[in-house]
């Protein structure tokens, strides 16, 4: 049955069809009392409705499912105590490593007592783990790209619809840069925040359009939100970008739905579930036994209509 012993074709053939009769399964829970492996990989995301999220988690499952192994997400809403109980649920189930994406640019969530010997992957973030390999797209850079896009193309009046306190700190930092090159102001009322979601960006993009004087553009720290700031000038019968530009973040498929196309920048979901695949299937496989290790990925700028 597991194909690792030479058996006579006929042989074979004979216990097969016993296996079919029987309608027999391999009894899962003991054979990973057995191995000691549990062929399962954690997911912890803080949003798995979040079209990132679940490119994410595809590019993983894709790129460990080759070695039999199987992935299982939990999602925390971003909240420190449930990400704290999933990192002990995944430890308590025996995993064979885990992958966690926080939404935090620096996260000091502490997790207690966790398994040393479990490989994990932390996306966006480096943990305080002896065999924790990080993948860390590179946020400021493209956030600085499309901040700068935007002063290049004559707007003067930029606003910023960040992620909630301490979420996209890079992105955040990014955008200033950008500003601060091109000596464009940006006042306390042109950054507000959202919670990620379309309907936070709605939101506040509400908030910048009742202001006395309106900023002509606008970065988003996510896609989410800026189709919500999207849907906010479509509403005042504004035209896009001729009145407001508007700028996002991640390049998910809706930024290619909703009219105009998004100008954005990309955050390389599958690539980074695909990458922390690679990274856990390597420690697994005992491969790789050194020090943590941390991969950037770039993440361009894709011009589109709305700026």
């Amino acid at each position: 049955m597991s194909g690792k012993r030479a058996v006579g074709a006929a042989t074979r053939g004979t216990v097969m069809d016993a296996i079919r009769e029987l309608g027999y399964r391999p009894n899962i829970v003991a054979r990973n009392l057995r191995t000691r492996r549990s062929h399962m990989i954690a997911v912890v995301v803080p949003d798995i409705t979040n079209p990132f999220y679940a490119v994410l988690t595809r590019g993983l499952a894709d790129a460990v499912d080759a070695a039999g192994h199987g992935t299982y997400v939990c999602n925390t809403d971003g909240q420190h105590d449930r990400e704290r109980k999933f990192f002990q649920d995944a430890m308590d189930r025996g995993v064979d490593g885990i992958v966690f994406a926080s939404g935090e640019t620096a996260s000091q969530v502490m997790f207690g007592e966790v398994d040393q010997q479990t490989p994990i992957i932390c996306i966006g973030a480096q943990l305080d783990h002896p065999l924790c390999d990080a993948v860390i797209p590179d946020d400021e850079t493209g956030s600085r790209a499309a901040g700068s896009f935007l002063a290049s193309r004559g707007y003067q009046r930029i606003a910023m619809i960040q992620g909630p306190p301490h979420y996209g700190v890079s992105r955040t930092a990014g955008f200033r840069s950008a500003m601060q090159a091109a000596k464009r102001k940006v006042p306390a009322e042109l950054m507000v925040r959202g919670n990620w979601t379309r309907k936070g960006g709605y939101e506040a993009m509400k908030t910048l359009m009742a202001l006395k004087v309106r900023p002509d553009a606008v970065f988003c720290a996510n896609d989410l939100m800026a189709i919500g700031a999207l849907d906010v000038a479509h509403e005042l019968g504004l035209s896009v970008p001729q009145d407001v530009a508007i700028v996002g973040f991640d390049d998910v498929d809706a930024a290619t739905i909703v009219t105009p196309h998004l100008t954005t920048v990309r955050n390389p979901a599958y690539e980074a579930g695909g990458t922390a695949g690679d990274l856990l299937m390597s420690r697994m496989s005992g491969r790789y036994t050194g020090a943590g290790r941390t991969v950037v990925l770039p993440c361009p700028l894709i011009e589109r209509g709305t700026a």
